[in-house]
């Protein structure tokens, strides 16, 4: 049987970013994928001019239907920007005992600036980061969960120590643009290690984080270890971003297709 991972995240009409990027990352890495939809978003590579959230009745109807039918090897949960909807998806993920749970902590933006209420930071850190198998905190994140400024590898490894040990989850913390390097410190039960990436220089990174928990979520729920996971998602990142695909007038999005290969791929010949 196909395993099968669920994205609860917002839309992204633009289609780099959200679940749209979601559901293209795990169908590339070998996962049949469903979605919760969060909030529709108006946005292109340019930047987001709306948002419309769902009521949490619909997202807890949502998720009702999902998994008393076509249960989720693994879960995705990426920007959630009501505390109200956040106690929704705990409470149902408790309810139907969710595994393989992966939380992108989206919160602040790589410019710094803030994209959940002090109010939904709070809810995140109660309700589901203790749920994690893993987070995936950007540097800015990781220093609103941990605290503390982190400008080295070093505060690296003292941010990821303290969020997993306070809320009893793996950690992986991205250095990315904050640190101009592509090198990942995985922290889990009191062991660390480093994921070495090569730098590529590419400005079209619209939704890296979204399609890099998705792709570790995929590999959890395929059986993967957490380990292999994060290093098969890392490969598969550097694939997207490899293909240089250029799209739009801002940042654009990756080439998420990158390894699809086939018949059903093929483009038609001018005649």
């Amino acid at each position: 049987m196909r395993r099968t991972a669920l994205t609860i995240a917002g839309s992204d009409s633009s289609g780099g970013a959200g679940i749209q990027a979601d559901i293209k990352t795990m169908l590339a890495n070998g996962v049949y994928a469903m979605s919760a939809v969060t909030a529709l978003t108006a946005q292109n590579t340019r930047g987001v001019t709306g948002i419309m959230e769902v009521t949490p009745e619909f997202l807890g109807e949502q998720l009702d239907n999902i998994f008393t039918d076509i249960r989720p090897d693994a879960v995705k949960i990426g920007m959630v920007s009501a505390s109200s909807l956040i106690r929704v998806i705990a409470g149902k993920l408790k309810e139907y005992q969710a595994e393989n749970i992966v939380v992108d902590p989206v919160m602040v933006a790589t410019s710094g600036a803030k994209l959940i209420s002090d109010e939904a930071v709070l809810a995140l850190k109660e309700e589901l980061l203790p749920m994690a198998t893993v987070l995936t905190p950007n540097v800015p994140e990781a220093e609103v969960l941990a605290g503390m400024p982190v400008k080295t590898e070093a505060d690296m490894e003292t941010a990821a120590r303290w969020i997993s040990e306070t809320y009893h989850c793996g950690v992986l913390l991205k250095g990315g643009h904050q640190l101009n390097d592509a090198n990942d410190l995985l922290y889990r039960e009191g062991g660390a290690r480093w994921f070495r990436g090569k730098r590529i220089d590419n400005p079209n990174t619209h939704g890296t984080g979204c399609t890099l928990s998705s792709a570790i979520a995929s590999n959890l729920a395929k059986g993967f270890s957490l380990e292999e996971s994060v290093e098969r998602a890392k490969d598969y990142i550097s694939g997207a971003l490899g293909a240089m695909l250029d799209l739009g007038q801002g940042s654009g999005p990756m080439d998420h297709g990158f390894d699809l290969t086939g018949k059903y791929m093929e483009t038609a010949k001018k005649a």
